[in-house]
């Protein structure tokens, strides 16, 4: 692959200039929000002096005088009396000077303000096009030029072809790359060409579905149990099935959108449509003994406007459950009147016929077949003739319907602001359903706004906020494919939040997402066609010193893979991975009575002993109150709430279970047992072959000297016995496995 190191010319004026402009959103919003908003700000209940600074017009008296010596607000942040000084000395907070210099010129430069940068709608810009093409393959590398020219830094070398094609099978599939798919990039004589080819290859396949559903089931809290009171399983696996199938026939984001918010109020709804309205069935659920049906109705409506703000519209509406918002325009109603969009959704079933039993009852619920079952009953059941063998088969499809969660709408509760979220209150006003007041109204007549309003609302671009829901997606794709999105906060497009650091090109993202119809594949592919998505995650000695963050993307990010990967490379690379498209929730190994504490019912966890146990990871079973250890340890979600972004350890646990969880332990020994069946008695070869098949590359003089004397180690160690020799190469099957390389994307 040939390499580049680009110099580029300074576009712009000096770094002194620019640090003159002051941009409201990006430098002022933020420490505004910080430190002022809580007593100056949307929440009119706890507002003091009747100022607000969250509005131009109710910051008037306290900000807008150009002669910055005169400012209230000036006079205060600079004052050294503590009876003075804002914030308050009893707040905790205080600015840096830094920070009193960036207002001071804000308010000498008239104290502009811009709406929140997220609810302005994106804008389409063109490139300068002093920008040099030559080293760009797409408008996202221009973009990038750009900017990298007004910072004065310079990208990195593209990465070498083995790290290239493993970053974007991990990537895109969620698993390493098969050897001939490395073989086949490293002697490609174009490229671009076979990178290109390789990209269509892994869109098509069915583990991009996979990979990508992984994801968004931590987004939309999805789990096979209910979390609450016993924390029972639940039916709801066909909603996966669903969303694996989304991806992979590459369904249009806002119809992926509509019919998981309202698919039974399309018109003549099909059975996938109806499955995915087990959306709004994921949240936590009880049926406790005593339950009051009042109160979690109002902890059900607060959960699912949690979550509904938090994956479509990257908002924090849930902090207006009690009060108006302290950071953003959402006021309490807003909250409650977007909750009563899901006032239709039928909770009555399951209040009363709930039960204890493996899977607890959870209706309204529907049996359902498969997709690929579907199709394939059809096919036999429009056949003239059906011979003895085709009834049975049909038969025997029939029999693996499952149950799953739906929505079912019924006449609508009446929906009440609570005063303080106190569902015992009712003397708070009866509320219709409404999108927040500051983003206008539905138009839809006079009639009652429905769930389909709210979907459709989310996703129009023009009369509606999809050009936020679009930014929102974009910007969590760029996460998944550079390590961290062009805004850094992927839950919280609000004061709180972090502005993005390339607005343009995230603007531009989110524009091109939307007018090419949502078309998911389309966003993915453009990313990472990218020259910049190509960059090796080395960091050069100029960048560590002016971007050690890496905010502005001129080389790729280093990190380890996520729980799921992780077991799944391991399988595969052993040799044990089962690719079995869809299904029931699978149960691999697990330490016993682990469950002890799990009541109601008492229950012993019962792995599978079949192949199931080698299914991927996007099947295991999410046990809400007790995760899987594996999964724990590597940082996966308990999905109680909506995550956007895992957090990230480095601890002895995660280390332990490499090495002692049986999974682990059976794809390392399977691994070994492939290794000496086609390699015989050449210890050099067999090294080379296991880190070829694990690695992707052959290894050094000194790794293999490492590992032939960790073999002759444990040979002598187990003399005389059968299996001296699986034990010895099992033990470097393991080294590789725990090894950063093998469980990092680079």
């Amino acid at each position: 692959m040939k390499r580049f190191f680009l110099i580029i010319p300074f576009l712009f004026q000096s770094l002194d200039v620019i640090s003159e402009q002051i941009d409201f959103n990006r430098d002022v919003r933020p420490i505004l929000s910080q430190n002022c908003y809580v007593c100056h700000g949307p929440d009119k209940a706890h507002r003091k002096a009747k100022l607000r600074l969250d509005t131009e017009k109710g910051s008037r008296e306290a900000v807008a005088i150009s002669n910055a010596s005169q400012s209230e607000l000036i006079t205060r942040i600079t004052s050294k009396d503590p009876e003075e000084v804002m914030p308050t000395i009893k707040s905790g907070k205080s600015l840096t000077s830094d920070q009193i210099d960036i207002l001071t010129k804000w308010v000498r430069s008239g104290a502009k303000y811009v709406k929140p940068w997220a609810y302005i709608s994106p804008i389409k810009t063109k490139v300068s096009e002093s920008v040099s093409q030559r080293w760009a393959h797409n408008w996202i590398d221009s973009f990038l030029l750009e900017h990298w020219a007004r910072e004065e830094i310079n990208p990195v070398q593209e990465a070498d072809s083995v790290t290239l094609i493993r970053r974007l099978s991990f990537d895109l599939l969620g698993l390493p790359p098969k050897i001939e798919t490395v073989e086949r990039f490293k002697k490609a004589k174009d490229l671009n060409l076979v990178y290109e080819s390789i990209v269509d290859e892994f869109l098509s396949s069915e583990f991009f579905g996979e990979r990508m559903a992984s994801y968004w089931l931590d987004l939309v809290r999805f789990a096979d149990t209910v979390g609450y009171h016993g924390d029972q399983d639940h039916n709801i696996t066909p909603y996966r099935d669903y969303v694996l199938d989304s991806f992979n026939q590459n369904l249009s984001f806002d119809q992926f959108t509509r019919e998981q918010l309202a698919g039974d109020l399309l018109n003549d709804p099909t059975i996938d449509q109806r499955i995915a309205t087990g959306y709004n069935r994921l949240l936590q659920t009880s049926h406790e003994g005593g339950v009051q049906a009042r109160e979690y109705l109002a902890i059900y409506a607060a959960d699912r406007i949690r979550n509904l703000s938090g994956v479509w519209m990257g908002a924090t509406l849930g902090c207006a459950q009690c009060h108006d918002h302290k950071y953003d325009p959402y006021t309490a109603r807003d909250f409650y009147a977007m909750s009563a969009f899901f006032a239709d959704v039928d909770e009555s079933k399951h209040f009363a016929v709930g039960s204890n039993s493996l899977p607890t009852k959870r209706p309204p619920e529907i049996s359902v077949l498969s997709r690929k079952d579907r199709e394939h009953l059809r096919s036999l059941e429009a056949k003239v003739s059906k011979t003895k063998e085709t009834e049975e088969l049909i038969n025997k499809i029939k029999s693996r319907s499952v149950l799953t969660m739906v929505t079912q709408s019924i006449e609508p509760r009446v929906t009440r602001i609570l005063p303080r979220g106190n569902w015992l209150d009712e003397s708070g006003e009866i509320v219709q359903p409404a999108i927040p007041e500051f983003f206008g109204k539905l138009d839809i007549g006079n009639r009652r706004a429905n769930r389909l309003d709210l979907a459709n609302w989310l996703t129009d671009s023009k009369n509606g906020i999809g050009g936020l829901t679009a930014r929102v997606f974009v910007n969590r794709l760029w996460y998944l494919f550079f390590g961290e999105g062009i805004s850094s906060s992927l839950d919280d497009f609000g004061g709180q939040g972090s502005p993005p650091v390339l607005p343009k090109l995230l603007d531009n993202l989110s524009v091109y997402f939307y007018e090419n119809g949502w078309d998911v594949k389309k966003m993915v592919k453009l990313i990472v066609m990218s020259r910049a998505y190509k960059l090796s995650s080395r960091i050069s000695n100029e960048l560590k010193v002016k971007d050690p963050d890496n905010k502005f993307f001129a080389r790729q990010s280093r990190h380890r893979l996520s729980a799921e990967m992780i077991r799944d490379n391991a399988l595969f690379v052993g040799g044990l991975l089962i690719n079995d498209y869809g299904g029931s929730s699978i149960k691999p190994y697990q330490p016993k009575g682990y469950y002890r504490h799990l009541n109601f019912p008492k229950r012993e966890y019962e792995q599978h002993q079949d192949d199931r146990r080698f299914k991927r990871s996007v099947y295991m079973h999410w046990q809400r109150q007790f995760l899987h250890p594996m999964l724990k340890a590597m940082d996966a979600p308990s999905r109680e709430e909506c995550v956007a972004k895992r957090s990230k350890s480095n601890t002895p646990v995660a280390a332990m279970v490499l090495l002692n969880d049986p999974s682990f332990y059976e794809a390392a020994e399977s691994f070994t047992k492939n290794i000496l069946k086609t390699n015989h008695g050449d210890e050099s070869h067999r090294i080379e072959d296991a880190f070829r098949r694990a690695l992707s590359r052959a290894p050094s003089p000194q790794e293999k000297s490492i590992l032939i004397n960790l073999v002759k180690e444990v040979m002598k160690e187990f003399e005389g016995k059968e299996d001296a020799e699986i034990n010895a190469w099992t033990a470097v099957s393991r080294v590789i496995f725990n090894c950063s390389e093998f469980n990092t994307r680079n």
